[in-house]
């Protein structure tokens, strides 16, 4: 039996685009554990002088990311920002009617933005269009960017933070497409609102960028004409609009899970056609690109949900345990995300603490590392460079959603900085193995540095408080460069990690 080859060419004449870092974002929301038993504990026995759990920033940190998207998500289209700043003991506990819990408010932006630091990195800030509006806008970027002098800015100053936060992106809103949404709009009210905010936000601060809502997802009715029409109102004033998606595994129907990236890959390609149309349409020379600010797996823990009960201040929800098999659903999302490079420019993984997350924690106790955390914790660290064009040939499957899945799904990343030259690839096969043939000749004198591989034989292996370590990578054997080919065995249902060093 002859086994089977994928090939693929990459060549450093043809780079698609810069990695900006930003790809590798992340997403902290009032839900849940996410603040409450997640970020911020100061009971735990590691937690530092304002609260914040130390093992669970030695994580975060250790997955490089660079910016965080706060504090929402749902919650933000009811919030009150002022009600978390100032004095501990004035700041009131709210109801969250998005998540059906009790807001105590005990962290709020400025203990975010100190966390941030301490995770190194930025802030995603969104603002409440559901509830609130352009005069509340306003006021939090004069409150945290303002350098002083005026009431909000100086306001700030009284709380303790005499130099302003800086935040250098902001939301406008977020889903507001959704009937579930806290003062759920539709395209022309949205867009009017999003407009008429994101002109005074930049007045107060020239400096800053601003996300329009997208559609929640690609299968929402008003898509993508929800799309056209913010655009055709926030064009001038914006530079990204996002894009939400999550994928599951309900029907246990493996082949079309592990091909989801295929939805997302077409999602990214309609949205971007729609962008173009209205940049055609208002005759522009500007181009907007794409803040993916919502992406993961979540349908674990959906019967669980319902059973938990409301106003609990940090109750347990969207608290997904992954598999090994979701794993590699989120390396071709990974992978997809790469391949967009030019266009989506920033990504948040939703979320990164307790809820639908890659790290889990215990109240009062441990934390450790979710199967995704490791296909996260490749590419943020090894996706860093330009993308490169990469021909790809890959034996294909058909199931019960798509047709033409590549059983091989991948994407090279040309780091020149540090000559290094990385490919991400995840084998779908549940047959066997894959033989990946890369023709590299362009890069001379190329070499293994290791190939890395996460896999399991049993693909609903999950790592858990008692078992933390069940699903890990491995140093795989057997990858080669001979005569500027690279071969490499990708073993079934594997997500894999290739380096190479190159020399000048």
């Amino acid at each position: 039996m002859s086994k089977s080859i994928a090939r693929m060419t990459i060549d450093p004449q043809y780079q698609l685009a810069d990695v900006d870092p930003r790809l590798f974002g992340s997403f902290i929301e009032h839900l849940g554990r996410a603040v409450y038993g997640g970020i911020y504990e100061p009971d735990h026995p590691s937690a530092d002088e304002m609260g914040f759990r130390q093992d669970v920033l030695e994580l975060v940190r250790e997955l490089q990311v660079p910016i965080v998207r706060y504090p929402g998500g749902n919650f933000v289209s009811g919030y009150r920002w002022e009600d978390g700043v100032g004095p501990l003991a004035s700041r009131p506990a709210q109801l969250d009617l998005a998540w059906r819990s009790l807001e105590p408010n005990r962290v709020g932006v400025n203990e975010f933005v100190e966390w941030a630091k301490r995770a190194n990195s930025e802030v995603m800030m969104a603002v409440n269009l559901g509830t609130r509006g352009i005069d509340e806008a306003k006021q939090i970027v004069e409150y945290c960017n303002h350098p002083g002098g005026s009431y909000w800015s100086d306001l700030r100053k009284s709380h303790g933070y005499e130099q302003p936060h800086g935040i250098k992106v902001w939301c406008l809103g977020n889903e507001m497409d959704g009937p579930w949404q806290i003062g759920h709009k539709t395209a022309d009210e949205y867009g009017r609102i999003a407009e008429e905010a994101a002109k005074v936000m930049k007045w107060v601060d020239p400096s800053i960028e601003l996300v329009a809502c997208g559609s929640s997802g690609s299968k929402m009715p008003t898509f993508p004409d929800w799309e056209r029409i913010v655009l055709e109102h926030t064009y001038d004033h914006v530079e990204y609009i996002s894009m939400h998606s999550y994928y599951g595994n309900r029907e246990n129907d493996l082949a079309t899970y592990l091909a989801q990236s295929l939805d997302m890959d077409h999602f990214i390609r309609s949205v971007i056609a729609t962008c173009d149309y209205v940049k055609a349409k208002k005759r522009s020379k500007k181009t907007i690109n794409i803040s993916f600010d919502e992406w993961n797996v979540w349908f674990h823990s959906n019967d669980a949900d319902k059973q938990v009960a409301p106003w609990q201040v940090g109750p347990p929800l969207l608290e997904d345990v992954y598999t090994f098999e979701d794993a590699l659903v989120v390396g071709c999302l990974l992978i997809t995300l790469l391949r967009h490079a030019d266009r989506v420019k920033m990504a948040c993984l939703a979320q990164l603490v307790n809820v639908i997350a890659p790290i889990m924690t215990e109240n009062g106790g441990v934390s450790w590392k979710q199967t995704i955390y490791y296909p996260f914790l490749h590419a943020s660290r090894y996706g860093r460079g330009k993308v490169m064009h990469c021909s790809l040939q890959s034996p294909k499957y058909d199931c019960k959603e798509f047709t033409d899945v590549p059983l091989v799904e991948s994407v090279a990343v040309w780091n020149q900085d540090i000559a290094e030259l990385t490919i991400f690839a995840v084998n779908r096969s549940q047959d066997g193995g894959i033989e990946l043939e890369c023709d590299i000749r362009g890069f001379a004198q190329a070499s293994v540095i290791e190939h890395t591989v996460l896999v399991h034989s049993d693909l609903k292996a999950a790592n858990t408080k008692e078992e933390p370590q069940e699903v890990i990578p491995q140093h795989a054997q057997g990858a080669k460069v001979d005569g500027g080919l690279l071969f490499a065995p990708l073993p079934k249902l594997s997500w894999n990690v290739i380096r190479l060093r190159v020399e000048p």
